[in-house]
């Protein structure tokens, strides 16, 4: 299951015409830094950041096992679960403010840079 979740992202990229390809290699940094913009964002908005951490947690069941005769016994087994917890993390907001300001002058600078890229991929054939 796992191995095929990985081939979808090759599959996307198969369909992707050489204009698409071009454009999305372009862009992908500076999504990157959009994306922390809004992170940092928010993070000033609330006053914290979020961080993940991983809670492992073991569910208690009743499993089954059939014997080579037919006989089924039940006993009791465990299941263990990772499961991704949201907790508030303290932040310094005057080092928030300088990286929401150092990232905006990157996404500044690295839109300018982007343009002539981006009309070399609009050049490219669209099939």
């Amino acid at each position: 299951m796992r191995r095929a979740l990985l081939l979808i992202p090759l599959l996307l990229a198969a369909c992707e015409t050489p204009r698409e390809a071009c454009i999305s290699s372009a862009t992908r940094e500076l999504s990157t830094v959009n994306g922390l913009i809004d992170q940092t964002r928010g993070n000033l908005a609330r006053g914290y950041a979020i961080g993940t951490t991983q809670q492992v947690r073991v569910i208690p069941e009743t499993c089954r096992t059939q014997s080579a005769e037919g006989v089924i016994t039940t006993f009791p087994c465990d299941r263990t679960e990772i499961v991704d917890v949201d907790q508030p993390v303290a932040i310094d907001l005057n080092a928030e403010r300088l990286k929401l300001e150092s990232l905006l002058q990157r996404q500044a600078q690295m839109s300018r840079q982007l343009q002539p890229v981006l009309a070399q991929c609009q050049a490219l054939p669209d099939e």
